[in-house]
């Protein structure tokens, strides 16, 4: 009987083992096969653009609280530039000089204090927000208004760029500036004929910085702060110039050996008016891009109110391609506003035709730059 029971409980055991080996889930066999190794995820670098887009603008100063607040915008400059917004779509670079300090507080500088015509900017930190909001990611603080307020105007414009990660450089405490955006390794560098700013006059300098920064680069973009200023400088003088007795350089010699060294554009500010254009070894070359935001705190008369939004297309060699330029108007009432009577565009075309005839561009009367080779 013993035997008899042990033959028949057998199958029925084998049979049990045999379910809770072979489980399976909603009717679907699991298998037990080895699991294949998993690959890890590949690495996606982004993939750098044909073609680069940099949009560019002159100076920008937001009014001042300095000495009190009778020089702000009366909506905290929320909308100063809301009728640029739609020409920055696709830019890879948004550019601008800020002409002035970032600070909520302060003393102006000893020195300038006692000028007896100094004009003294000082933005509320709060419109970092602003200039972030618009897309500017490229700043440059080389001028004579970013010492306005001693070291502490310029610190905190510094910390204030930072918090809202804006790229900038100009200042000797941060020279230059290197960052990387859709594949492409972007370098910066602003020079200034000024105090705290990297040394515009000081040409085995300006080689120096340009040649080492081209080197950890793709694409490198120069800026100055020089020449003269006023409606009776909107021309290139191919000599060094002077402003009340101060150097403010050469501003041709400066722009060819910076890309003599490595820079693949360079835009002049400083003047306060729009310069000629040039392209020099299939790199642009851009004089002095004027006022673009300036409320209430400068001249803006006459030519001193045109105010050009550049474009300029880079192939990933730094090379022109070609380019942009859109028309704007300010005045102290109704701030920023587009020129459909293109003005901007008529001056920069005849200034670049008289002060460089061979410039090796073309401007039509819509803006658009193409070269002529």
């Amino acid at each position: 009987m013993r035997i008899l029971a042990l033959l028949i409980l057998a199958p029925i055991m084998c049979a049990l083992a045999s379910c809770r080996q072979q489980p399976s889930i909603a009717g679907t066999r699991v298998s037990h096969k080895k699991p294949l190794p998993v690959k890890a995820a590949a690495i996606v670098t982004p993939k750098a653009h044909d073609t680069i887009c940099i949009a560019a603008m002159g100076d920008i100063m937001l009014g001042t609280s300095y000495p009190d607040s009778s020089k702000l915008p009366p909506d905290s400059a929320k909308g100063s530039f809301k009728p640029v917004l739609k020409y920055l779509d696709k830019a890879d670079i948004i550019f601008g000089n800020l002409e002035g300090t970032l600070l909520d507080s302060g003393m102006p500088d000893s020195k300038k204090k006692k000028l007896e015509s100094a004009y003294l900017f000082r933005m509320p930190t709060q419109y970092g927000k602003v200039l972030k909001d618009a897309g500017f990611n490229l700043l440059s603080v080389a001028n004579n208004h970013i010492t306005d307020f001693g070291n502490k105007g310029c610190t905190n414009t510094a910390k204030t760029l930072d918090n809202y990660n804006i790229h900038y450089a100009g200042l000797q405490s941060c020279p230059t500036t290197v960052f990387e955006s859709n594949g492409i390794k972007y370098g910066f560098c602003a020079f200034s004929p000024n105090a705290s700013t990297l040394p515009l006059l000081d040409s085995q300098y300006v080689k120096h910085i340009i040649h080492r920064l081209k080197q950890r680069c793709d694409i490198l973009i120069v800026s100055f702060h020089g020449g003269a200023e006023g409606a009776g400088y909107e021309h290139v003088t191919f000599t060094n110039e002077l402003y009340m007795g101060a150097k403010r350089g050469d501003v041709h010699v400066f722009a060819h050996i910076a890309i003599d060294a490595g820079a693949d554009i360079v835009l002049g500010n400083g003047p306060h008016v729009s310069r000629a254009l040039e392209k020099y070894k299939d790199r642009l070359i851009a004089y002095s891009l004027g006022n673009f935001c300036t409320y209430k705190s400068v001249s803006v008369a006459g030519v001193c109110g045109m105010a050009p939004l550049l474009k300029v297309y880079l192939n990933k060699k730094g090379e022109f391609l070609s380019g942009n330029i859109i028309s704007f108007r300010q005045t102290h009432e109704k701030g920023l506003a587009r020129d459909t009577f293109n003005q901007v565009v008529k001056r920069i075309k005849l200034l670049t035709e008289k002060d460089f005839p061979e410039s090796g561009l073309v401007i039509d009367d819509d803006g658009e730059i193409l070269s002529d080779n």
